[in-house]
């Protein structure tokens, strides 16, 4: 790892990502290094540069290489390197929001859908955030997202998915939430719709009233009650949500757990810059081990290199 990161006056107190800005930044001179690193195909040097660099800051190298070689520095990557480390770099190269919408398309393409990928993005991401993922989404592939998840989802599970993409704030009280949500229950077969209506369009703070209410009331948990009355995706869906509005950190540390390449990498690469410090403590008390000492488990060579660099240190 570059020890310069370490002086980066940059690593602000209270940041909770991993990856922050470079301080020591000069785009000219990564170019320079990463044509020679191309030309020999040192994957070391290139998972080096691009793991110790912000975002903006990747897109400045982007930008750089382009007007310093008349290429593309993807397609450069593509033909010097292979495999996993290839596709993490690539994919750190993406801009946050481009990223998202990537991950949605890679779920959504070929037969069947990653239903949990889907879910994992759409309940964790803020309403503005969600638009601002769909204008990037038809930018790259000139598609509606919410067409497309029409397309790939039915039933009940096509109607949560698309709320939760429509997200917004309504005011409520607890007290009708818990018992508008009772009365949903109280038929031979649960009704849906208030659980997607409410648990789309409260604040969390406000979700966690009423599901401590609702415990009160019914005597069971969240979980047990979607668990006993919902079945199939939508049983997943409301499960992946009620996880994320308790918290969010603990269901992408059970995510990352799985220690599937693209879940580990999709889920690292998209939160490194927000809040991959939480998601770590949040697998240290979920796991008994650390992500850092988990990663070197299960990946090697220059992937693991470049996945240990984005997780930085040992918790």
């Amino acid at each position: 790892m570059d020890p310069d990161y370490f002086k980066s006056y940059d690593m602000c107190w209270g940041t909770l990502g991993t990856v922050r800005p470079f301080n020591n930044f000069h785009p000219d001179r990564d170019v320079q290094e990463i044509q020679a690193a191309l030309q020999t195909k040192d994957a070391g040097t290139l998972v080096r540069i691009l793991t110790n660099r912000s975002n903006a800051q990747r897109q400045e190298v982007v930008k750089t290489f382009r007007e310093a070689t008349q290429k593309d520095l993807n397609a450069a990557l593509k033909k010097a390197l292979s495999g996993e480390v290839e596709v993490l770099l690539l994919d750190l190269l993406m801009p946050p929001l481009e990223y998202e919408a990537h991950r949605l398309q890679k779920a959504m393409e070929g037969l069947g859908t990653d239903e949990e990928t889907v879910l994992e993005i759409l309940c964790t991401r803020s309403g503005k955030q969600l638009q601002e993922i769909s204008l990037a989404y038809k930018e790259m592939y000139k598609k509606d997202l919410e067409k497309e998840l029409k397309g790939e989802t039915s039933g009940d599970f096509a109607k949560l998915v698309i709320a939760l993409l429509d997200k917004e704030d309504v005011p409520s009280s607890v007290q009708r939430d818990v018992q508008a949500l009772i009365a949903s229950l109280n038929g031979k077969k649960a009704d849906v719709v208030p659980w997607i209506n409410i648990l789309t369009s409260r604040d969390t703070d406000h979700l966690n009233n009423v599901f401590m209410g609702l415990e009160l009331e019914t005597g069971q948990a969240m979980e047990e009650l979607v668990e006993g009355r919902f079945s199939g995706d939508v049983q997943l869906g409301l499960m992946v949500l009620v996880e994320c509005i308790e918290s969010p950190y603990a269901y992408l540390a059970k995510r990352i757990a799985t220690m599937k390449p693209s879940i580990v990498q999709g889920l690292m690469v998209s939160h490194s810059e927000e809040d991959l410090l939480f998601i770590r403590t949040a697998f240290l008390k979920l796991t008994g081990t650390s992500l850092y000492t988990a990663l070197q488990k299960q990946f090697k060579g220059d992937h693991l290199q470049a996945l240990l660099a984005i997780c930085r240190s040992e918790d």
